[in-house]
Formats: C-alpha cells, sequence, structure tokens
C-alpha cells in the first residue's frame, strides 16, 4: 500500500497515530523568503486558467497587508479546503486599515491543481501554521488568528496550545460536517481516490482562484482537521475573544454544533457569533448571537452561502460584477449554461433550487461592513 495511504488510514485511529514528520518542508528565511520560496512552486507547478499568469500566482501566494505604521498587531489568515489566500483579499485591507499588519498562507497541495492534494497531509498543513504564526509573533507584539472553514479548524488548534494568542477570527468555522458519511474518507482514499471524477467534462477542476473538485484525501484531511477541533472544545472553555461568521444555510457544516459550541465554549464576554438566517431558537438566552436575515430578494439573494461571508460586494473577483462567478452549483445542466452565458441569477449556497431562478453561488457578503465593525469590536475586547 503507498506511504499516503496507509497514513490515511493509520488516521481515522487516535491522534496519536497521525504524528509523522513530512520533512519536506524546507526553512524560510522569514515571511518574504516564505512567501518567494511558495511562488517559485507554483510557477513551476500550477495549471494557470487564464491568459494573465502573474495575476493568478498573485491570487494564490501567501499575501501580506502591511498598515501606514507601526503594527497594533498581527493576524494571520488561514484559508480552507480548496481555497486560496485570496479568501483574505477583502478581510486583510480591512484589517490592515485599522492598524494591524496581516500575512496569509498557501496551504500545502493548493493553489496549483487538484491532483497535488492526493498525498497532502493534516500535519503539513498544521506545520505551516505553526511556522508562520511563530514567525508573525517575533515581528508584532500580539497575534491574532483567523481561518476560513478547515482554516478555522487548524487555527483552534493552534491557540488552544499557546496561550499568548490574542484571540480568533473564524469563518464558517469546519468544526463539524453535515455530511453523515465524511468520517469515512480516511478509509477509502485508496480505493476511490476521488469522490467525483476528475475531468468528467462536467465538473470543471479549477478556477484562477480555488478547487471546485478536490480528492478523497483532501476531504480525509478536512475530516481529521475537524477531530482535532472538536477534541480541542472538549478540553476546556477557550477563554479569548472569539469572532465567529456563520450562515444557517451551509450546505458543508453542521452549523447547529457550531452555534452551540460558540455558546458553551467561547466564554468571553466579548466574542461575538453573527448568525445570517433565520433567528435561532437559543439567542434570546444568548445576546452574543447578532442576527441578519439571509434572504435578499431585492438582491436577488435567496440564501447565503458557506464561502459568501468572505467578501465584500466590491471584490473584483467575487462582487455581484466581479469576473469569477460560480455557476457549478448543484442545478440542472440546462441552468448551468445560462448562468455560464451571462443571463440574469438569483445566488445561494450550493445545492439550492427554485422553480423559475437559476442560482449561483452566493460569493458575497452584503453585510460586509456591518460584520467588519463587528470583527473589530471583538478584537479590541481584551
Amino acid at each position: 500500500m503507498p506511504r499516503y495511504r496507509l497514513l490515511a488510514v493509520l488516521c481515522a485511529l487516535p491522534l496519536q497515530a497521525c504524528a509523522w514528520k513530512t520533512g519536506d518542508v524546507q526553512p524560510h528565511t522569514g515571511f518574504s523568503g516564505y512567501r518567494q520560496q511558495t511562488l517559485e512552486w507554483l510557477q513551476s507547478h500550477r495549471v494557470f486558467q487564464t491568459d494573465n499568469r502573474d495575476a493568478e500566482l498573485a491570487w494564490n501566494a501567501p499575501q501580506e497587508w502591511r498598515p501606514a505604521g507601526t503594527p497594533r498587531a498581527g493576524v494571520l489568515l488561514v484559508h480552507g479546503l480548496g481555497d486560496s489566500p485570496w479568501s483574505f483579499h477583502d478581510i486583510g485591507r480591512t484589517l490592515a486599515d485599522q492598524g494591524y499588519l496581516v500575512r496569509t498562507v498557501l496551504l500545502p497541495g493548493h493553489g496549483t491543481r487538484p491532483e497535488d492534494m492526493l498525498e497532502v497531509t493534516l500535519e503539513q498543513w498544521q506545520q505551516v501554521v505553526r511556522e508562520q504564526a511563530a514567525q508573525l509573533a517575533r515581528d508584532v507584539p500580539k497575534v491574532y488568528l483567523g481561518g476560513f472553514s478547515t482554516g478555522a479548524n487548524l487555527v483552534l488548534d493552534y491557540a488552544y496550545e499557546h496561550d499568548d494568542i490574542a484571540g480568533l477570527l473564524l469563518f464558517s468555522p469546519a468544526f463539524r460536517s453535515d455530511s453523515a458519511y465524511v468520517w469515512l474518507t480516511p478509509w477509502i482514499g485508496w480505493a476511490r481516490p476521488w469522490l467525483a471524477e476528475p475531468n468528467d467534462g462536467v465538473r470543471p477542476m479549477q478556477t484562477p482562484v480555488r478547487y471546485l473538485n478536490v480528492p478523497t484525501n483532501g476531504f480525509a484531511q478536512f475530516h481529521l482537521s475537524s477531530v482535532v477541533a472538536r477534541q480541542r472544545l472538549v478540553e476546556k472553555p477557550y477563554a479569548r475573544p472569539v469572532f465567529v461568521a456563520l450562515t444557517e444555510h451551509d450546505s458543508v457544516l453542521d452549523t447547529g454544533f457550531v452555534l452551540d459550541s460558540f455558546n458553551a465554549r467561547f466564554t468571553h464576554p466579548g466574542s461575538r457569533l453573527v448568525w445570517y438566517g433565520s433567528d435561532p431558537d437559543s439567542t434570546a438566552a444568548h445576546p452574543r448571537v447578532l442576527v441578519r436575515e439571509d434572504y435578499l430578494p431585492e438582491q436577488q439573494i435567496s440564501q447565503f452561502s458557506h464561502m459568501g461571508l468572505l467578501f465584500s460586494p466590491d471584490n473584483p473577483l467575487y462582487g455581484p460584477n466581479g469576473s469569477q462567478r460560480i455557476c457549478w452549483n448543484g442545478q440542472e445542466a440546462t441552468d448551468m449554461a445560462r448562468c455560464v452565458a451571462g443571463e440574469p441569477v438569483w445566488y445561494s449556497d450550493w445545492g439550492y433550487r427554485a422553480a423559475g431562478k437559476v442560482h449561483a453561488r452566493l460569493t458575497f457578503n452584503p453585510y460586509y461592513p456591518w460584520q467588519a465593525q463587528v470583527m473589530l469590536g471583538v478584537m479590541e475586547a481584551q
């Protein structure tokens, strides 16, 4: 059995069995050295999706936003499964404008082609977070960590081990999947490397900034990261300020579990959870949960999506006038073709359908300015 498949199976066992070392991460000279090494890897391995290679490299490489003066603190942001540093294009700028030094990472297996995730391991992802969080701590007086989806699991794990982390920013945190079968992925990757066949002529493999198809092993490592996150939450409450953004109609997550975990485990009085959807029953007893409606027909939004919380409507790729409309959204092929042709669309999360409406993925957040102010307020709640 190939080594990576054996390791994937072993990682369905208790976490102690997963403490292997990859030995393939090279030392870096600060963040600039890490970014340069990653850029060189991207240049030689990426399957480019457009003629603008320089733009694609910039979108997928680790990024840094510097404030106008001396940084008040630093923020390290970690993307999710199949995504890229572009996930934080808007949040990075927002934080830098408020005096924070902001950096992103590119997790191994990402940014090049989906096939490069066939042998990636959770430990490789954890190692990048460890390296760059430690580097940022050397450059600023205090550090916050932020993560989207799988990235939220990774930064939560690190924060539990490091009491000096000032707080967490968690966007659609993937503490538990909504799928009843994701736990099987560490066991079946050797027999079925892809859950959805690659290059089938129907599902696009990737866009300039993300993968649309991920190998089984990628889902397996995501699952393992969620196991780690849940074990951390059981250990003890997390007492630092935490900001969470979450949508009720998330096609990826068990959102009720995330809401309950916030209320029970993130105990700082300044913590806040932004919930997009109908008012959950538990909010009356938990004023730290802020609710906003996610059905906005005047903007042709049927419901919010897993990924859309991160982006401003002004985002040049993902805003309503952006260049990267995601039409692969779980609808009929005829509706997808109409979306690709540029017809007017509604927006939703993956898999939502409504008679007479063509839905693209919602890739922007109409509440972004308000959400940013809530996030900044949590960071001030020391």
